[in-house]
């Protein structure tokens, strides 16, 4: 994890509320010179004093221990996405359209030939899924119950549902779906 430099985050929500270190000081009954210390690293705060400076600044106090997000990493252009072919089925393909699996939540597209499934057997995982059909009409097996979704249906899979997926039509099938935790 990188270093997180809480005096520095102090000092910028400090900055953006047009207080001087003197006034900050002041409304949360520490010294100038300690304030300006921890504001250089060269002290650390307590959590008291830390639960002050954010309650006189108006920010949560996890704010001051967040590092912010580089943007261009929440992006997955469609030319560079995570790809996935399984050896023992190549008709089906996945792509993994969230950046990673850092997050809560995975985002991924399914693509199904006719004629083929997601596994032989019924799957299952921790988390719930959230699917919607993009192109095709497909099979849902979800324990001993077949559904039909055709292109624009959605469907939630809840956690633990022994599941799996089947292209038995002529057309080619997509599936957009989001799942929690992720498990891609």
């Amino acid at each position: 994890m990188d270093d997180i430099n809480v005096g520095e985050k102090i000092s910028e929500y400090r900055k953006a509320k047009n207080l001087s270190i003197r006034d900050l000081a002041k409304l949360t009954n520490v010294t100038p010179s300690l304030l300006s210390q921890i504001e250089r690293g060269l002290a650390n705060p307590s959590l008291n004093t830390l639960k002050v400076i954010a309650k006189i600044l108006e920010i949560p106090l996890f704010a001051f221990f967040v590092t912010p997000l580089n943007t261009k990493e929440l992006v997955v252009r469609s030319d560079k996405r995570k790809k996935m072919i399984l050896p023992e089925n190549k008709n089906v393909a996945y792509e993994l359209l969230s950046p990673d699996l850092s997050g809560a939540i995975e985002f991924a597209l399914m693509k199904l030939t006719p004629n083929s499934n997601s596994s032989e057997e019924l799957m299952e995982h921790e988390g719930e899924e959230v699917a919607f059909v993009i192109e095709g009409k497909l099979n849902l097996y979800i324990d001993s119950n077949v559904i039909v979704l055709d292109t624009g249906d959605s469907v939630r899979i809840p956690r633990g549902m022994k599941h799996k997926w089947e292209n038995s039509y002529k057309e080619n099938g997509a599936i957009v779906f989001a799942i929690t935790p992720p498990s891609f």
